[in-house]
């Protein structure tokens, strides 16, 4: 059949456009038994939310919600609020703007939407893996900000007064939390691995490698695993200083001892002597 050339063109279907909000919510998120008739995706745990909302979860304590209402979100929350080990006091968040565009290819403009030509249950984990690692990277650039605030009055200290701060148990406790710090980018969050969908859909490579790029998320990695080095090296030497000091004390007090024992002694001798 010929079109008729006076029809007017097919129009072209509308574009989409969702907002996507990634939350760190706590140290872990437990997922398992979390069993829905809505499941699109195992893992990560994704689901549907409404006609247009979905849902993805991560273990290592971030959700990811598109196309929710503030209701939706709040519902979802609810729900997850038993499910979070080591809550936060305050989350942290971080947004992002997905444009679903038919006859466009998937892209990924700098400081733009996230396009994509649908919203596949693959394109939307691994739009989510990148939202995830982003806002998790986020929350682990705070904490080690926070530990560097805390190391500097100590480095200030040590360089106007040439002596070691005496609280040895607050230099442990910056090496606990680079320990944490660092297993959770390595073995939770594991920021430099790709998602596991790629295996199954290599064609999405170029858009997670491109959502990578916008991110930073290998550099932002890379500088925070260097500062953790850095506060690692930092506290440890403090603590040797402070370990050195107390050394030096712990000497001085048994050759002061052995002195007033040796006084003691000649004391008794010519007191002996005199009588």
């Amino acid at each position: 059949m010929i079109a008729n050339p006076t029809e007017p063109p097919a129009a072209l279907a509308p574009s989409q456009r969702l907002t996507a909000r990634a939350l760190l919510l706590g140290e872990r998120l437990d997922t398992a038994g979390l069993e829905r008739s809505d499941l699109v995706h195992v893992s990560p745990l994704a689901f549907r939310v409404g006609t247009t909302g979905s849902a993805v979860l991560f273990r290592y304590g971030v959700a990811v919600l598109i196309g929710l209402s503030p209701v939706q979100e709040d519902e979802v929350l609810r729900g997850l609020r038993s499910r979070i080990v080591g809550p936060l006091a305050a989350f942290e968040d971080e947004t992002a703007l997905i444009e679903i565009t038919p006859e466009h290819e998937d892209q990924v403009t700098p400081g733009g939407p996230i396009v994509v030509r649908d919203l596949s249950p693959e394109r939307l984990v691994v739009i989510a893996d990148a939202l995830a690692k982003n806002v998790a990277l986020s929350g682990d650039e705070r904490q080690v900000s926070k530990v560097f605030d805390v190391i500097d009055p100590f480095a200030a200290e040590l360089a106007m007064g040439g002596r070691p701060p005496g609280n040895r148990r607050s230099m442990l406790r910056l090496i606990g939390q680079a320990l944490l710090v660092r297993h959770r980018m390595t073995g939770r969050v594991e920021i430099e691995e790709k998602p596991d969908v790629l295996w199954d859909r290599p064609d999405l490579e170029r858009l997670y490698a491109r959502l990578a790029d916008e991110y930073e998320l290998k550099e932002r990695a890379g500088a925070l695993v260097r500062k953790l080095e850095v506060v690692g090296e930092t506290a440890r030497a403090l603590t040797d200083l402070i370990d050195v000091e107390r050394t030096v004390r712990l000497e001085a007090a048994i050759v002061l001892l052995i002195v007033l024992e040796i006084f003691i002694t000649f004391y008794e001798l010519f007191f002996r002597a005199a009588k």
